[in-house]
């Protein structure tokens, strides 16, 4: 029992920092404040609960796991709530979004031979 424990809170660590690091690469390469935003909003919600999932598995004393439930808890409702302010923040300050023009796009081709 004790090796099933120890291999899945690996696992939950393992796939929760998988998710952290694809959230940074998503803060990197996407092009502009959204896609950015979504990236890492997602991704950080879900390592979070992920990590601190596995970190029950490895401590199963009580009030470890309760602190530990009440910063899942904390941060399910609070990230994506501070994710939307930001995004209506920037839409009220006028910030647009990188939109994909098709028109721009068949003008750059078309003037390429």
């Amino acid at each position: 029992m004790d090796t099933l424990m120890n291999v899945s809170s690996a696992l939950f660590l393992l796939i929760g920092s998988f998710l952290c690091i694809s959230g940074g690469v998503g803060l990197l390469r996407f092009p502009d404040f959204y896609t950015r935003m979504h990236a890492v909003g997602v991704t950080e919600t879900l390592a979070t609960g992920m990590i601190l999932i596995g970190l029950m598995l490895q401590n199963p004393a009580g009030l470890v796991v309760l602190k530990l439930i009440i910063i899942l808890l904390m941060t399910l409702f609070i990230s994506p709530t501070a994710s939307h302010a930001l995004a209506k923040a920037a839409m009220n300050n006028n910030l647009k979004p990188k939109l994909d023009n098709k028109e721009d796009n068949e003008k750059v081709t078309s003037s390429n031979p």
